[in-house]
Formats: structure tokens, sequence, C-alpha cells
């Protein structure tokens, strides 16, 4: 009988730790990031009143008689299953679609969340702004001018360098595509204004110096009197500007003294080849011609030649149609028309993709790479330890973390602008509820009842 009333006792003691852990789950109904617990039960040892016995060939064989000493909990576990996204509309907001932990660190240690409600600081560090705690990731290197983010190396405090400088670059790579009107007439000597300007097609752009100074770039397509299909170009920078910049263009090895070069297409249209006014042609695939300026803003030394300015001015390949010149009976146009310099701008945005990727959006119309958010996997999410404020810390049964990018080998993606809530439902947490209640109220009547048939045992005499 004393042992009905010791397993009532691990009943009521066992169900009102699963009553704890609803209770958690449901106070944590609304809270970002956060995964629900589940308690399971077993028995606890039975005592064996008499052993089992072997059949005979007499008799057959008797099964063991054992009471059951009550039940205990077998484990309380982290139930990692994706919760539903919100949006938010805050771009430091980010949610993880899949498997995955951010992962944050305090000095030396690390934490790992599935909320990533994040922010600034004053000094642009993107951190978690409940405790502080700094996101980690991969910054961004530049490299001979070229931009990176370099996944296999340490781990880094992202930053965010809001209101930082992009430097002003100089143009070195002009891309012309434009066609010429194989109907436009030609120019003949002591032509009119009218004649000059009904054969010529002119294509603009800015271009920009060392300092980011625009300068513009004047091209100028007319046809060659007696040569079909070939056509003079002349490349003029600031052709308005009261000093002129001394615009010169070299084709190939050739020294030119003009800023004028010759195109020559074929029959269908292409082109095919570029030469200079003394017929050296350049020999190449891909068709570029040197221009070069005088930069009238750079400070020139007593006795010294001016500052100069080379770039490339593309073509196109030889015989390509794409992103080439060319030669159709067709309106003039130039439809592709891009450079490579800038001038100087400042960080006024940023967004963050799919990939974690973080990037910064200049104002002068730059977007460069600034870092990317990293992700950890682990085997076994669910032995991770609990450290409090919707955060997990590795445990002996975790296994170590797999850091990597996110939405590669089996990492979840991100998703800015939105939060991961609770996967905390509801109705399923209710009805758990209602069941430990009711396990609970069995126990404590088996303990009721043990004891009103331990009354009438003491009142058998009287």
């Amino acid at each position: 009988m004393m042992r009905s009333l010791y397993a009532g006792v691990s009943g009521l003691q066992n169900h009102q730790i699963r009553m704890d852990v609803i209770g958690n789950n449901i106070s944590n109904v609304n809270t970002t990031g956060f995964k629900k617990g589940r308690v399971n039960f077993h028995d606890m040892i039975s005592q064996t009143l008499s052993g089992a016995a072997r059949p005979t060939e007499e008799v057959g064989g008797v099964n063991p008689k054992q009471v059951g000493l009550g039940m205990t909990i077998a484990s309380i576990d982290t139930i990692h299953t994706q919760g539903s996204l919100q949006t938010t509309g805050v771009m430091t907001d980010v949610a993880i679609q899949g498997e995955g932990f951010f992962i944050l660190r305090k000095g030396d240690r690390s934490f790992y969340t599935r909320a990533g409600v994040f922010g600034l600081d004053e000094e642009g560090y993107l951190v978690n702004p409940a405790n502080g705690l700094r996101v980690q990731g991969w910054r961004a290197e530049t490299v001979n001018g070229q931009t990176f983010i370099n996944t296999t190396g340490s781990l880094q405090d992202l930053i965010i360098p809001v209101g930082s400088k992009d430097p002003a670059s100089a143009t070195t790579e002009v891309f012309l595509a434009c066609n010429l009107d194989k109907r436009l007439p030609e120019i003949p000597p002591g032509a009119g204004p009218e004649t000059v300007r009904e054969g010529t097609w002119v294509a603009t752009y800015d271009i920009y110096d060392s300092f980011g100074n625009p300068h513009t770039l004047r091209i100028e397509f007319t046809k060659v009197v007696g040569e079909p299909n070939r056509w003079r170009a002349t490349v003029t920078v600031d052709p308005d500007a009261e000093t002129p910049t001394n615009t010169l263009v070299d084709v190939g090895e050739t020294n030119n003294a003009t800023n004028t070069f010759i195109i020559q297409f074929d029959n269908l249209g292409t082109i095919q080849s570029v030469e200079d006014e003394a017929g050296d042609v350049l020999d190449a695939g891909a068709l570029q011609v040197q221009v070069g300026f005088d930069v009238p803003e750079a400070t020139i030394p007593p006795g010294e030649a001016a500052v100069r300015q080379t770039f490339n001015l593309n073509l196109g390949q030889v015989g390509s149609v794409v992103d080439a010149v060319t030669q159709f009976a067709e309106r003039s146009s130039t439809k592709v028309f891009r450079q490579n310099g800038y001038t100087m701008g400042y960080l006024e945005g940023f967004k963050i993709d799919q990939n974690g990727v973080i990037t910064g959006v200049y104002s002068n119309g730059n977007n460069r790479p600034l870092g990317q958010i990293a992700l950890a996997t682990f085997v076994n999410p669910g032995g991770l330890e609990k450290e409090g404020e919707t955060m997990f810390r590795v445990s002996l049964n975790s296994g170590d973390p797999n850091v990597g990018p996110p939405n590669f080998a089996g990492k979840g993606k991100l998703i800015a602008g939105a939060l991961e809530m609770s996967n905390v439902d509801l109705a399923e947490a209710f009805t758990d509820m209602i069941v430990t209640q009711r396990g609970f109220q069995a126990n404590s009547r088996t303990i009721t009842t043990s004891d009103q048939m331990l009354q009438e045992l003491l009142t058998l005499k009287r």
C-alpha cells in the first residue's frame, strides 16, 4: 500500500514539472525565435515479487510478478521546428527560413539564436540591442580594387559604417554599343552645317577623373567619303570647355597624334577592324582604342607636362552584334553606353539578401558588399543548452557548430525585414495542459484512496 502512495507522489511531482514546461511554452507564445519544450515520461524501476519460471514437461512457464514504483521524467526536449515568419519592415530584422542559428559573441564566448532582432550601435556594429552581443560573419575585403568576401576566414564582428566615404575612381573603361545608320549621307568637302548635321551621329556620356569630377565624352561618327562601310570617329573630352583637354587616340601600339580613328565594317553590318588615319590596324579580337586627355583640375608643377588620364574605349568583338558597334540600315542609336568611373559617395543605406550578404548603397550610385552573416548548424540541435534571452550554447551532446554562409550546404536562407515567431501552438499547449491536469488529479486520487485504505486498516480494531 505504501508503494501506491509513493507512486502517486512521483506522478504529482513529475506532472507538476510537465505543467511548468507547458506554462513556460504558453508564456513565450509571442517570444521571437522561441523553441517550445516537451516533457516525456517513463516508468521507474519495478519491484519483483517473483521471477519468471521456465516451462517444464509437466507445466508451462510462469511470468514474472512485478509492481511498478512510479514514474519519472525521461527527457525534456527542445523542439526546433520552424516558426512562422512575420514581416516587420525593419531591414536589420532577419529571419532564418530553414536550418541554422545566428552566432552572437561576447568576448571569447559564442551564443546561438534564432531570434534575428538586430540593430546598429553607435559604432555601426550589428548587434542584438537587448544585450549588446555582436552578430558574427565575414567582412568584405578589397584587394587591387576588387571587393570580395572570404567565407573560409575567421568570424568577425559585422560592422555597417553608415556615412562612410566611397572614394572617387577615375574612368578606365568605356563600353560602347551603338548602331550607325547605313543610310546616313556622306559629308563632302565644303558641305554646309545642315548637311554636316544630317550626316553625323553624336554620342555623349559622362566620364570621371581621379578627383571624381565629371567630364563630357563626345564621339562623332561620319561616313568616310567614297569608301563604303568605313566610318571616321572623332573623340573629344569636354568639347565645350574654355581650355581644350588635348584629346588624343592611340590604336594598338601606334602613337596617333590625332583624336580620330577609322572603323571598318563588313557587308553583314558587323565590325571588322579599327585603324588610325595612317592606316595602322588594331589586330585583336576585342577591339578597343586608348583615349588620353589632360586633367585640368590637376596641379601641374612649372615646366612639366600636363597630367594625362587615359581610358580604353571598347567597341566590341570582331563579327559580333552583341554589345558592339554595328552598321545596319536602321536609325542610329546608342543602346549600351557605360563606364566604370564615379564620384565620391557616402554610405546612405544597406540591404541584406537571402545569402546573408550585406550590400551598402552609396550616394554615388555604387553598391558594394560590406560583409556576410554566418550561420551555424549542429548535428543534434536538441542537445543545445538554453542560456536565456532566447539563446543557446554548445553542450557535450550537441556537437560542434558547423559554420558557413546561409543558403548553402543545408543551411537556411535569410529573409530581411522579417522575424521568426515562436513555434508554440496554443491549441496543442491547451490540450497538453488539460491532459496534464487530469494526470495530476488522478495521481492525487491515488494518494487519497491509499490513505483511506490505511485508515480502514487502522480502524480494524477499536
